[in-house]
């Protein structure tokens, strides 16, 4: 056995069994090593962001780490608007990085650079293999480490003859991680109950783990004894959501909606989160968004348990028995007429199929999407935490990964899907469950508003020309008929529906062009 075989046997037995690569010369043993070991999925991906943001979206459906498989340090930087989101999501991820041999390094040669100061700051850890003895030891740290909660970005940079000499013999690992997250303080829980119960306005704002499952749940049930409000920021992780779910309000994007929305709080409870805040500093705007007076209580730090915490408050309530308030369904007439947001968000309120996962990343033409959705059949919606555009049809392809029973709707505006549009070939070549609905504006949209957000006035031809992108038009049907993806476009409301409906009825990916 060889330190890469070494390497991959490891990532199999501490329960890491899927990697999404690109691989170089440098990583051909490691290459090598995928495909001797058949409990390892390897998934080809042509762009390193498809890769990482692939294995964003496995974690995010199955809460254990994927592994990547980058080419030194430019496949590393390829991969790091995606492994950025990531961390924003706290997902964990294991990216394992070729390297040189050591002996070739002191040469210089072209691609050498400095991997560990490109990985610092987007990781959680990060190590260099010493040898092909030691690999095994550190592939678990590795995946222990990403599989923390939060979820963590681990990154082990693996030279070249440390994956092609021998192991001279099986080392002893580390104890395989168990998930124990901390329990939150008795004390803050008391706090928060005392709030709760003196009827003053509160908002609960739910994060991470506590949007879905169990937690969710019970926090349900602490808003049907309380009468508290529960909520989320503006992007979210992962939500459990539709008709039989705890509804979540969701608060605004823009600076004026979100203190509208928050200005009667007098108190903001975190749950695996922070206080709201702008995505963006805007002149003569505030980064902090509740009206002042407002107190912020802490229920629940990010590496503690959201179930837990609803258990001990529902006991210090005296509401276990409470039954939580769930949202009905809400039978959508499927729309006519012009595509535009609302009927844009009717189609998919009528025509998203149960248990489906949304992939969000459609920015101005979905943003009436999810209130009109609250009553639609039962899905999971995965948002951009990072805000680094081109995530959403890598995370698509990971989540189907991740669940292949269950379509995924991929819904992303033109602009950002041209940063990962490769997506669409790994999703035909895997065959899998995915539709991509793309919104074409042939504009960066979102910069427009965002022109006008900043105080810059009116934009100009030139620099109109910088957020058009319709010279020349992208021709998106062809796009996908490249990649091996059937696609269809449409220009109406009720065109829309009948291709979405149509397209979770056939098995593999299709792509649907809404043309604005």
């Amino acid at each position: 056995m060889n330190g890469a075989e070494s390497l991959v046997a490891t990532l199999v037995e501490q329960g890491v069994d899927i990697c999404f690569a690109n691989p170089g010369t440098s990583e051909m043993h490691f290459l090598a090593a995928l495909g001797g070991n058949p409990k390892m999925r390897s998934v080809l991906c042509l762009f390193e962001g498809v890769a990482t943001g692939a294995a964003d979206g496995w974690y995010r459906m199955k809460d254990k780490p994927a592994s990547t498989l980058l080419h030194l340090g430019p496949g590393l930087a390829n991969g790091l608007a995606n492994i950025h989101n990531a961390k924003r999501a706290s997902s964990g991820m294991v990216n394992v990085v070729g390297e040189h041999s050591v002996s070739h390094l002191k040469y210089d040669p072209p691609l050498t650079s400095d991997i560990e100061g490109l990985a610092r700051p987007l990781s959680h850890w990060v190590r260099r293999a010493e040898s092909s003895n030691t690999i095994a030891w550190d592939a678990a740290q590795a995946v222990a480490k990403a599989s923390e909660h939060p979820g963590q970005i681990a990154t082990l940079i693996l030279p070249g003859d440390t994956s092609w000499q021998p192991v001279d013999a099986a080392s002893a690992l580390p104890p395989r991680h168990v998930d124990a997250r901390r329990a939150p303080s008795v004390a803050r829980i008391e706090h928060v109950a005392r709030v709760l119960r003196s009827g003053e306005p509160a908002l609960i704002v739910l994060a991470n783990k506590s949007t879905r499952g169990a937690a969710l749940d019970k926090a349900g049930r602490v808003a049907a004894a309380t009468g508290v409000v529960l909520g989320s920021q503006f992007f979210t992780a992962r939500i459990e959501r539709g008709a039989g779910r705890v509804p979540l309000a969701r608060i605004p994007y823009a600076v004026a909606q979100a203190q509208a929305f928050l200005k009667d709080y007098k108190h903001i409870i975190t749950v695996e989160t922070r206080e709201p805040v702008a995505f963006f500093a805007y002149p003569d705007k505030p980064s902090l968004l509740k009206a002042e007076g407002t107190l912020v209580h802490p229920l629940v730090e990010a590496d503690e348990d959201s179930e837990l915490a609803f258990d001990m408050l529902l006991q210090a309530l005296d509401a276990a028995a409470t039954t939580p308030l769930l949202q009905a369904r809400i039978e959508t007439p499927v729309p006519t007429g012009a595509l535009n947001p609302t009927s844009i968000a009717h189609v998919l309120a009528a025509g998203l199929p149960e248990h489906c996962i949304v992939v969000d990343e459609s920015l101005t033409t979905g943003r009436e999407s999810m209130s009109l959705t609250m009553g639609a059949r039962p899905h999971d919606l995965i948002n951009n935490m990072g805000g680094s555009i081109g995530y959403a049809t890598p995370v698509a392809t990971g989540a189907a990964l991740a669940c292949p029973e269950r379509r995924v709707i991929c819904m992303v505006g033109d602009g950002s899907a041209m940063y990962t549009i490769q997506s669409l070939w790994t999703q035909a070549r895997e065959g899998l469950n995915v539709t991509t609905i793309i919104f074409a504006n042939h504009s960066y949209a979102i910069l427009k508003a965002e022109y006008a957000n900043m105080g810059a006035g009116a934009p100009g031809e030139r620099a109109l020309s910088m957020i058009d992108i319709d010279k020349p038009r992208i021709d998106w049907l062809a796009m996908a008929k490249s990649m091996g993806v059937p696609a269809v476009a449409v220009e109406t409301a009720e065109g829309f529906y009948k291709a979405l409906v149509d397209s979770t009825r056939e098995a593999g990916p299709s792509l649907i062009e809404v043309r604005l």
